[in-house]
């Protein structure tokens, strides 16, 4: 299981060459970067394996949501792209969730590699919600066997009180203490996310629009700990 805290960037960016040159400038200060449906749809596997020829790893946020059939062949198709780290939408149902752990399990053994973590997306940080639908379809998602959950940080410290198995946390919404929020509701700063437990932050436009985002990455990272 995760113990010290990471960094991923989010790469939202607009085109190949732009992810191309943030990952160049960036890894290894920052070892795993977000693929969300923007880049994905636009380049597909090519953007992932762009990312782990460099020697980083993905975290390929594609939200699967849809009949565990169609969801269990997504999965298989992003241990083929040995994907470090997979979300899919909890609402999608314990039904698609087991479909979808099995999936990963299958694959990675017969292709004799490490499956990637499955993180079940709870409610999104753009949205206000009550710590109660996040603990709930946390217990869904972690109990279906899941290995972790998207949640705020706002949420994380309620989640490891009310759930006593081990699992992953997954913030997004980071910001600096006193930066915009932008279209982010539930945001917190790196300090309260791994006060709360988090293991993972994704961060992108405190670091992508810095002047120096390396300089950024670093600045951050050393609040980790």
């Amino acid at each position: 299981m995760i113990t010290n805290p990471q960094i991923i960037l989010a790469l939202d960016v607009d085109d190949i060459e732009k992810a191309e040159d943030a990952v160049n400038r960036l890894y290894p200060a920052i070892k795993i970067f977000k693929i969300g449906i923007h880049l994905f749809t636009a380049y597909g596997p090519e953007i992932v394996e762009l990312i782990r020829k460099k020697g980083a790893e993905v975290f390929l946020d594609l939200k699967f949501f849809d009949i565990p059939n169609t969801v269990a062949g997504a999965v298989r198709s992003a241990v083929k792209l040995q994907a470090k780290m997979i979300t899919l939408h909890i609402l999608g149902d314990e039904e698609m969730l087991k479909a979808a752990v099995k999936a990963a399990k299958d694959e990675a053994a017969q292709l004799k590699v490490k499956p990637p973590l499955l993180i079940g997306v709870t409610v999104l940080t753009s949205k206000e919600t009550n710590s109660s639908d996040v603990l709930t379809l946390a217990r869904i998602g972690i109990e279906a066997g899941l290995d972790g959950v998207v949640c705020s940080a706002r949420e994380a410290a309620l989640l490891r009180k009310e759930i006593k198995k081990e699992f992953v946390i997954v913030t997004p919404g980071i910001r600096p203490q006193g930066a915009s929020s932008d279209d982010q509701k539930r945001t917190t700063t790196v300090e309260e996310a791994v006060e709360a437990g988090s293991n993972f932050l994704v961060i992108g436009r405190p670091i992508l629009g810095a002047k120096d985002p390396l300089k950024a990455a670093v600045e951050l990272s050393t609040r980790l700990s």
